[in-house]
């Protein structure tokens, strides 16, 4: 048998399909299981030898067409709602393929059809959550393991992957014991959040904890003010990703903004705060919370109000206490 998996988009979104992908070898022990990845999210399955085979999505090739150079398959799931999945698993024309949508994507929903044979809705809706309080949206990982099962994959494995090794954790070693690692992203300095507020909030979370800060690519720019700032230990720019993996492991608790952060966290099993956009709060925070660990959840402030900052530092910094004592 073989097997065709395909998420291109996010590292977060491909560490939540480790479970899904996990589920597919223990499910299919003698079969062929490959995954085609982009270049970017990769990294994150590259050791995970669930796979028998990573392909990489060239950049600029149409994903049907790629697809149909992917033949022999007999079951093509794609992981990622997207359309650039969709395609690259209608391309295989591998006898069930397989793929999500979501329940008001009308467009999506219409064309599914084109590329897939079995097709799953998921309930995760941002305006209805919004307006239906009594909705329950299931967590990533939980809908992608009942995603797979459409494929007759039922030995359910749920625990998230990432490999480490001593060599990832050589850095780590060299940082405080238990500190609270902070991941700078460009979305602590937008929408209900600023640079002077987040620099504000280090100051009082270092007052439990040594502060060390990991660091984005695009937030280069503002990682000079944290280092110039004293009140953090580390700030630790371009790491590799599993060195980054490593420093989130050796933390006490992370605090994050919604990004890839909060979901590697949880691979490496540590408490985590999260501090999600104030748009869609019900949605997001069901569908993509920290998955396994004690966690704290936090809205932003609907506008850069003064007053309202203070508050967001506050929770968070209580929150993060919370998580330190549990």
């Amino acid at each position: 048998m073989r097997i065709l998996l395909s998420r291109t988009d996010r590292i977060g979104d491909l560490v939540l399909s480790t479970p899904a992908i996990a589920t597919v070898r223990a499910s299919f022990p003698q079969a062929h299981v490959a995954i085609v990845t982009s270049d970017y999210n990769r990294v994150v399955v590259e050791r995970n030898d669930d796979i028998d085979e990573l392909i990489v999505l060239p950049q600029g090739v149409k994903p049907r067409a790629f697809g149909s150079t992917l033949g022999g398959y007999d079951v093509a799931v794609a992981l990622a709602p997207r359309f650039v999945d969709l395609q690259i698993v209608g391309g295989t024309r591998a006898p069930l393929r397989i793929g999500y949508t979501y329940e008001r994507r009308w467009f999506a929903r219409l064309t599914a059809g084109f590329f897939l044979n079995r097709i799953m809705i998921s309930e995760a809706d941002p305006e209805l959550c919004d307006i239906e309080p009594q909705r329950t949206v299931r967590h990533e990982v939980m809908q992608l393991l009942d995603l797979v099962a459409l494929a007759g994959a039922d030995v359910r494995v749920t625990a998230l992957r990432l490999d480490l090794t001593d060599a990832d954790r050589a850095i780590a070693r060299t940082l405080p014991e238990n500190p609270i690692v902070l991941h700078l992203a460009p979305r602590w300095f937008t929408g209900g959040s600023t640079l002077a507020g987040t620099l504000a909030m280090v100051k009082e979370l270092a007052s439990l904890a040594p502060v060390v800060i990991t660091c984005a690519r695009e937030c280069e720019p503002q990682a000079a003010a944290f280092e110039a700032d004293g009140n953090i230990t580390h700030c630790l720019r371009g790491l590799p990703f599993h060195q980054w993996a490593a420093v989130l492991e050796r933390a006490r608790v992370v605090v994050t903004v919604d990004t890839g952060a909060t979901h590697v966290a949880s691979a490496v099993h540590r408490p985590t705060l999260v501090a999600f956009e104030h748009a869609y709060f019900r949605l997001n925070s069901q569908e993509w919370s920290p998955y396994g660990v004690p966690h704290v959840l936090v809205r932003k402030p609907a506008r850069e109000d003064p007053e309202l900052l203070a508050r967001f530092r506050h929770e968070i910094t209580a929150g993060v206490a919370r998580l330190m004592n549990a």
